[in-house]
Formats: C-alpha cells, sequence, structure tokens
C-alpha cells in the first residue's frame, strides 16, 4: 500500500508542475498585454511600458518563470497584478465557497447515483427504464440551463429559495445549506444521472456473477448479500467514474457561480482570465490541479481497500 501511494503522490506532482508550466508559457507566450490592460486604453506607450517594467514583463519567460515557481515552492504565488492583494489571501477567502458547492454536489452524486443504480439494476421494471432516460436526458442538459430554470421556477416564481448569494457556514449553518440547494441541484443533476447508469451497469453484472448465485443458495440474506457482496465489488467502477466527474464538476461550477453569483474560485478564474492577471490564473490552476489530486487519492485509496488488485495498478 505504500508503494502505491507513493506512485500516486508522485504522479500527482508531476501533474501539478506540468499544469503549471503549460499555463505560465501558453499565458506568457499568448501576445496579451497585461500593463495595458491594467492602465486602461488612455494610458501612454511610456507609461504601459514602466508598467510592464514593474511587473517584470520585460524580463525573458524562462527568467520570470523560475522567480515564480522558486516563490510558489514557498508558497508565495505573488500578488494580483490588478489588486495587489496577496494571491493567496483571495484565494483562502474564495476556495471555501467553491469546495462547499463541488463537495456537496460530489456527496448527492454519490449518494443517489448508488441508491438509482442499485435500485434500477435489482428491481428493473420502471425504475430501470427510469434511470436510463434520466441518463441520457440529464447527460444531455447543459447545466446552466438547468440553474436558469431553477432560479425562474424556484426563485423568481415560487419564491422558495434564494437566487443568489453565498452564507459562510460558521455564520448560519441554515442558510448556508439552503443557499447551496439550486447550486449544487443545477451541477450535480448530470453527473447522478451518468454515474446511477454506470452502477447500474456495473451492479447487474455483479449480480450475475457465480459467486452471487452460491451466497444465494447458501440463503444469504439479500440485504446482506447486495450491500456485503455485491455493492462492494461494483464499488470500483464506480469510484473510477465519480472521479472522472469531479473534474467535470469542478469546471461546471465555474459557470454555475456566475449564475448564482457564489463568490468562489469559478468566478475568480473567469475575471482573472479576462484580465489575464497571470499570477492568480496560476495560483488557481495550482489550486485546481491540487484538488483533483487529492480527491483521486482518496478514491485510490477507497479503491484500493475494497480491491487489493487495484494497488497493483
Amino acid at each position: 500500500m505504500l508503494l502505491f501511494l507513493t506512485r500516486r503522490l508522485a504522479s500527482g506532482v508531476v501533474l501539478i508542475f506540468a499544469a503549471a508550466t503549460l499555463t505560465f508559457l501558453l499565458m506568457s507566450l499568448s501576445g496579451g498585454n497585461p500593463a495595458r490592460n491594467i492602465l486602461g486604453e488612455g494610458a501612454t506607450e511610456a507609461q504601459v511600458a514602466a508598467k510592464a517594467a514593474e511587473l517584470g514583463l520585460d524580463r525573458p519567460v524562462w527568467e520570470r518563470y523560475g522567480d515564480w515557481l522558486a516563490g510558489a515552492l514557498h508558497g508565495d504565488f505573488g500578488r494580483s497584478w490588478f489588486t495587489g492583494e496577496p494571491v493567496m489571501t483571495t484565494i483562502a477567502t474564495r476556495l471555501p465557497v467553491s469546495l462547499s458547492l463541488v463537495s456537496v454536489a460530489i456527496l448527492v452524486t454519490a449518494v443517489l447515483a448508488i441508491v438509482l443504480g442499485m435500485a434500477a439494476a435489482v428491481r428493473r421494471g420502471w425504475i430501470d427504464r427510469f434511470v436510463q432516460i434520466f441518463a441520457v436526458i440529464g447527460f444531455a442538459l447543459p447545466n446552466f440551463w438547468v440553474a436558469l430554470v431553477l432560479v425562474t421556477v424556484f426563485a423568481v416564481t415560487l419564491r422558495l429559495l434564494p437566487a443568489t448569494g453565498y452564507t459562510p457556514i460558521a455564520t448560519d449553518p441554515g442558510k448556508w445549506a439552503v443557499g447551496l440547494v439550486l447550486p449544487v441541484i443545477a451541477l450535480a443533476i448530470g453527473t447522478i444521472a451518468s454515474t446511477a447508469q454506470q452502477v447500474r451497469g456495473a451492479t447487474i453484472d455483479i449480480l450475475e456473477r457465480d459467486f452471487v448465485r452460491t451466497l444465494r443458495a447458501r440463503g444469504v440474506r439479500p440485504s446482506s448479500l447486495l450491500f456485503r457482496h455485491v455493492l462492494r465489488n461494483a464499488a470500483g467502477p464506480a469510484l473510477t467514474v465519480l472521479s472522472l466527474q469531479f473534474i467535470g464538476l469542478l469546471s461546471g461550477a465555474i459557470v454555475i457561480e456566475k449564475v448564482f453569483a457564489l463568490p468562489g474560485l469559478g468566478s475568480m478564474a473567469v475575471t482573472a482570465t479576462t484580465q489575464g492577471d497571470l499570477p492568480q490564473i496560476l495560483a488557481i490552476v495550482v489550486v485546481m490541479v491540487l484538488l483533483v489530486v487529492v480527491v483521486n487519492l482518496i478514491i485510490d485509496i477507497l479503491a484500493g481497500w475494497l480491491n487489493p488488485k487495484a494497488r497493483v495498478a
């Protein structure tokens, strides 16, 4: 298990380094002029040149990258070119919002996908048809369209839930939960559909195995058979899909945060990319990739615990 975790951690570090390097090179060589964006169209060429020199944009790319990497390794990602605030300070205030949205969405996805997928595989009939139709519709509907419909119906028309805003959980857990209902539904509906379909297929495959028929012949209770044997063996493929869905949830959160005016990393990423704020963009990329690495590491640990053969993969 130690070697298994070491390989996963090493691949995660390489992934973070590669993503940050590629982002830095692409942004630096894109041909944009951040100094002009900061000063505005009314600034003179001399002022723009002075601002570029202040930001270090007149230096070679490899020198600027080396300075940034040295600071990043010590936890210093610099300051925003537009606000002057330390980048990590801004991220520290916005990360809890995105984590709340994505973590609740992935938890809801896991629970509902397992319930729906196993019910469809065991009961078949109308619930099986429902899950398959739901999978197609949920995958086809864009999450921003779902978000707009939810806001129109439940916030504007019925006035049951808030349309925008975020309340920290430490301030008021009730308002925090209520404020996340619509964003989580809009973000998770597609992932629930596709993950439930995967759980259904994996469960049907396990139910047809010889060891399941043997356990049934020995009189093992149906509940014990399903949750102790079938679910454990079907969880591997479902966990793999869930880890991939987490990446989709992170990207989908960018749109959902804009629709519901949530002050998270998604809206920050959109603003930073539009402005060309390289320090903020790099920090967001590192944090996002780090989240993906951590979640995939947790998924790998669970998969290795459920199936020891996965540890040698």
